[in-house]
């Protein structure tokens, strides 16, 4: 120690730690030149997440080019990914972010910051509505054709995708990072409430709801045929040997275990019939895929629009008519939480019209 209680220098040691920084990023500058990627790991949210940072020099001699068709032939992609990157912010040119049409000079140094390969790319621009977000967790209201998440990497265009876009912390919550902390799924074509969860507390207590059948799922869906009474519908259901696209429903007990078909129950309620069609108020304290859809053409009335369960096209109906409308819950503060969605307007324009 030196006389006023700091360290004493050691000038071999600082030279010997300058010598390591020049050899790395020497290193550095080699990976730079063969084009090789650099990976790096850094804070991200409230955990740890790896960043692939794909840096690449453009070579010496060639013209000035827009950034985005300069990134496009460097990194291999179609010009609409490069200016998707441009626009979330993922690369840089020596360093500093640039708009999608600026001239990259020869020697410049492009850096594209890629997601890790399981997590959505965020898309904040995808059209989702949020219908209230907190500290604990988010409700939007999905609409018709995105599907909830993705299901291989690099998939977009769903609701997880726009989600994170929002809420990059949702990327680290829950068991899948695909997922972006949602509690639970919709059929693509199905519109309405979706549960995300901010944190890993509020993903576990509201994922724990979901499971002991303690929310309360309300869907309105519009039916082949009249239907004057309200019922239940307890069948398992398991995926169609003939169709795996669709699942059906097992009324023989023995079958059902033997084949691994899940527990369900659809309960439904008639809220008025026009022409041949009946829309309904429809509860599942179940989750299971296209439960409310089998159940209904099990018992021969089939969603409107739904060709894969054998429902009936209606004009100006390009899916299936179904919309989660209401999700009520346990909210992680402890205060009971309810949320309604009223018809898109693709369903209530059907509807009106019939």
């Amino acid at each position: 120690m030196g006389k006023d209680g700091r360290a004493a220098r050691d000038p071999d040691r600082e030279r010997a730690a300058r010598r390591g920084d020049r050899e790395a990023e020497d290193r550095r500058r080699r990976l730079l030149r063969s084009g090789r990627s650099v990976l790096r790991i850094g804070a991200h949210g409230s955990g740890m997440s790896a960043v692939e940072l794909d840096e690449r020099l453009v070579p010496g001699g060639a013209p000035a080019e827009r950034l985005d068709k300069v990134v496009a032939g460097l990194f291999g992609v179609s010009r609409a990914r490069a200016r998707e990157w441009i626009a979330e912010g993922r690369v840089r040119v020596d360093g500093k972010r640039a708009p999608k049409g600026s001239p990259v000079q020869a020697g410049a140094r492009i850096s594209v910051e890629r997601p890790p390969p399981d997590q959505p790319a965020p898309q904040p621009e995808l059209p989702i509505r949020i219908v209230h977000a907190d500290a604990h967790l988010v409700l939007a209201d999905k609409p018709a054709g995105m599907p909830s998440h993705p299901l291989k990497p690099g998939e977009r265009g769903t609701a997880a995708n726009a989600l994170v876009g929002r809420f990059p912390e949702l990327a680290q919550v829950g068991p899948s990072p695909r997922e972006g902390g949602l509690v639970h799924r919709l059929d693509s074509e199905t519109s309405g409430l979706l549960l995300a969860a901010r944190t890993e507390a509020a993903h576990s207590m509201l994922r724990a709801q979901f499971t002991a059948r303690a929310v309360d799922k309300g869907y309105l869906a519009l039916a082949a045929g009249e239907i004057h009474a309200g019922g239940e519908i307890a069948l398992p259901l398991l995926h169609d040997p003939r169709d795996p696209r669709r699942m059906q429903a097992a009324s023989d007990a023995t079958y059902a275990a033997e084949h691994g078909a899940r527990a369900a129950v659809t309960r439904f309620l008639p809220i008025e019939r026009k022409s041949g069609f009946t829309l309904l108020e429809v509860e599942i304290p179940t989750g299971v895929m296209h439960q409310i859809r089998a159940h209904l053409a099990f018992i021969g009335h089939p969603l409107a629009g739904d060709a894969l369960y054998g429902g009936p096209d209606l004009p100006g109906l390009p899916r299936h008519f179904l919309h989660a409308a209401r999700l009520a819950f346990r909210h992680p503060d402890g205060s009971r939480a309810r949320y309604e969605s009223a018809l898109p307007e693709d369903l209530e324009r059907v509807w009106t019209t019939l």
